[in-house]
């Protein structure tokens, strides 16, 4: 059966090849396009709409069981005989519509069966992504991805695909990354890096006196962070020539703005984004400029004027904003049209002189809604889950209580809080400097403001952290999510350096809780704290009880730590979740007839003293262990001993860290391996310290 009779049959390929009476006499190789702008063809509507369309494909293509579906194999015949992103140049525009159907098949059965995340993203760029590699010659021109969800298409077409689904340990990485590949010109991060790092390689390419291009995709989410728009403006001032795409899939974090005015895409759009972008245009557009200045400032501020009410009329709302950062903008251009993606993307990539471009290309990432459900399967609760609980209940006591969230996605558990108090909620998105000084001015006007944000993403607002909050002295609580080892999303979003970065603020308190009890009772210590800023860690993983009932917090004692376990001769001082692996050790080392110490230190600052005096004046060794990086907690605990005496005594001191370098992706478990952080690597380390050698090597093995 052919691959195209396939894709609509399972309801995942259902494409909108509405009647816009350009599109339909416009193919690849015909280009550059020839417009037709008559009255007649300028205000034809097209036949049918993306929506109705979407409609029509979920009526006639049920999408089936996801476990036969993912059971069969399906051809991808023009997907298979892709080798590099050069041979879709020759390939027709029904082939590139037909591969565009295998990769969105491919995408589904492979990667999203394993991950049951939404691959709406993923399957709103795919015909972006092709056209991108039609029109331009990676790994020569640069292409760079701001977002990454878009690049998995990527992937694909330089033959990538195979090891996606795995995100494990020597598969391959979950971001774009020099190292993996020539195609990618620029590792993705946590967004909003693309324009910068491409006007970066614009500006090198000129003074080195190169003619590739570069090209910067971004997408409606990111483009909100501030450093995009400070990308911009300075593309804007130095008029290198570089191309920027705004992938705008109309996703928005407020559903209010959602339901306001959008740029829609008709046959009059798509007739103006050709126009925008053709020669005959742009260089008639720069010779009134010239003339307008020639004859004087006052006409040619008139001219510019009159330039930019017409764009303004004719582009959608706001579109005027990226004129004033210095970009051409063209647009919208409908990201679902290969033709009109193909024709807009080669006369823009012709152009020597033009200075920065913006490419306004609208997608919809709920054309294939029903193969990008979220499921969320979850047979353990997490550490999530009884944070928004324990808060929940204080909010329900103290009505000062607001949540701040910042960051990429929002975990799902916050829908609870966010729907319990819809006021008292406030998502920002990558708006982490801005969230931080936020709750500082929320703190300051009598609120009590949670600022929950990802460690990876708390590493963006540390001046403000620094200055707003803590030099101030402002009551803000830093919940610090996904902090230590992520698994599968690698060294981009490992929250490793949190515990040193934030530990070394004078006025900050700094904590960590051993299990979902200790969470509880600091989520009630954060709240009752209102002098000074507070912070606490906590990972991504499930919980220690499976059936746990999030009880009543309790505040705990500021700088009061906790001894577990009473033992001998070895003291193991845990720092948050890592003081569950210091009782799998002393399980282990137990049934090898040691009884070691295990203490909870709970507070990295302030730190308690007087715990970690008892514990090396009543032990031979003390080993300290935490889920972050070299200068954290260990840290600090040597340098009290230090400046205390207690390394002059008898006690030796081995601090567990997390390794001087990033850990890619792998399981959770392979990483706490690759770290040496598991309960085995703490227990060899005890029997290594106490002269145990062999039996430290038996246990490792």
């Amino acid at each position: 059966m052919g691959s195209a009779s396939i894709g609509y049959q399972i309801g995942i390929s259902a494409r909108f090849y509405g009647n816009f009476n350009l599109s339909s006499d416009v193919t690849v190789s015909s280009l550059p396009c020839k417009v037709d702008v008559s009255i007649k063809s300028l205000f034809s509507a097209p036949s049918s709409t993306h929506k109705e369309c979407s409609n029509r494909a979920r009526v006639c293509c049920s999408l089936p069981n996801t476990d036969e579906y993912c059971d069969e194999k399906f051809e991808t015949p023009i997907l298979d005989s892709i080798e590099t992103p050069l041979q879709l140049k020759n390939l027709s525009v029904k082939e590139l519509k037909l591969l565009a159907d295998e990769i969105r098949t491919e995408l589904h059965s492979v990667l999203w069966k394993k991950t049951q995340k939404s691959m709406n993203p993923s399957f709103a760029a795919i015909e972006l992504t092709l056209a991108l590699h039609y029109v331009f010659r990676a790994p020569v021109d640069n292409i760079l991805w701001d977002a990454v969800e878009q690049t998995y298409a990527h992937k694909v077409l330089t033959r990538r695909w195979s090891a996606i689904p795995s995100r494990q340990k020597n598969g391959t990485s979950g971001v774009t990354s020099q190292l993996e590949s020539e195609y990618d010109s620029f590792g993705t991060g946590h967004g909003c890096n693309s324009i910068s790092a491409g006007l970066g390689l614009a500006v090198a390419r000129d003074i080195k006196g190169k003619r590739d291009r570069v090209v910067a995709v971004i997408d409606n989410v990111t483009i909100t962070a501030g450093q995009a728009y400070e990308a911009m403006s300075n593309a804007g001032y130095l008029d290198s020539n570089m191309i920027v795409i705004l992938n705008d899939s109309r996703h928005s974090l407020h559903p209010n703005m959602e339901e306001g005015s959008k740029a829609s895409i008709n046959a009059l759009s798509s007739i103006m984004s050709k126009i925008q972008s053709s020669k005959i245009f742009r260089k008639f557009r720069k010779l009134a400029k010239a003339m307008t200045k020639r004859i004087g400032k006052g006409m040619y501020e008139w001219a510019a004027k009159v330039d930019e009410y017409a764009r303004g009329m004719v582009g959608p709302t706001g579109s005027t904003l990226f004129e004033e950062l210095g970009l051409y903008y063209i647009g919208p251009v409908d990201g679902h049209n290969i033709e009109d993606l193909v024709c807009v993307l080669r006369e823009v990539s012709s152009l020597d002189s033009m200075g920065p471009v913006l490419v306004h290309v609208i997608t919809e990432e709920n054309r294939d809604a029903e193969t990008g459900k979220n499921i969320v399967v979850k047979d353990r609760r997490t550490y999530s889950d009884c944070f928004v609980e324990a808060l929940v209940m204080e909010a329900e006591k103290d009505r000062d209580i607001v949540v701040v969230h910042a960051g990429m996605e929002m975990d799902p558990s916050l829908l609870t809080f966010q729907e319990r108090f819809p006021d008292r909620f406030f998502n920002v998105g990558m708006a982490e400097q801005h969230a931080v000084t936020f709750s500082a001015g929320l703190s300051s006007g009598g609120l009590k403001p949670f600022c929950i944000i990802p460690s990876a993403f708390l590493q963006r607002a540390y001046d403000q952290v620094v200055h707003d909050v803590d030099r101030q002295r402002k009551a803000v609580r830093f919940v610090i999510t996904s902090a230590g080892l992520v698994g599968s999303d690698g060294p981009v979003q490992c929250g490793a350096f949190d515990i040193a970065f934030m530990s070394s603020l004078p006025n900050m308190i700094a904590m960590a809780p051993a299990d979902e009890d200790e969470l509880v009772n600091m989520v009630a210590t954060a709240a009752y704290v209102t002098d000074r800023p507070v912070c606490f860690r906590f990972p991504r993983g499930s919980i220690v009880n499976r059936n746990y009932l999030v009880p009543t917090g309790l505040p705990i004692e500021i700088g009061r730590g906790r001894v577990l376990v009473e033992g001998q001769d070895v003291a193991l001082l845990g720092y948050g979740a890592m003081v569950q692996n210091c009782l799998h050790a002393h399980s282990l080392l137990s049934k090898l007839g040691l009884n070691v110490t295990v203490a909870d230190a709970r507070f990295c600052k302030p730190l308690d003293i007087k715990l970690v005096r008892d514990l090396c004046q009543n032990h031979k060794f003390l080993i300290t262990v935490e889920e972050g990086c070299v200068g954290g907690f260990g840290s600090h605990v040597a340098q009290f001993i230090a400046l205390d005496g207690q390394l002059d005594g008898n006690i030796k001191w081995r601090p567990i860290v997390l390794p001087d370098g990033y850990i890619e992706e792998a399981s959770p478990r392979e990483q706490l391996a690759l770290a040496g952080l598991t309960g085995h690597h703490i227990a060899a380390t005890a029997l290594s310290l106490l002269g145990r050698t062999r039996e430290a090597l038996l246990l490792m093995s």
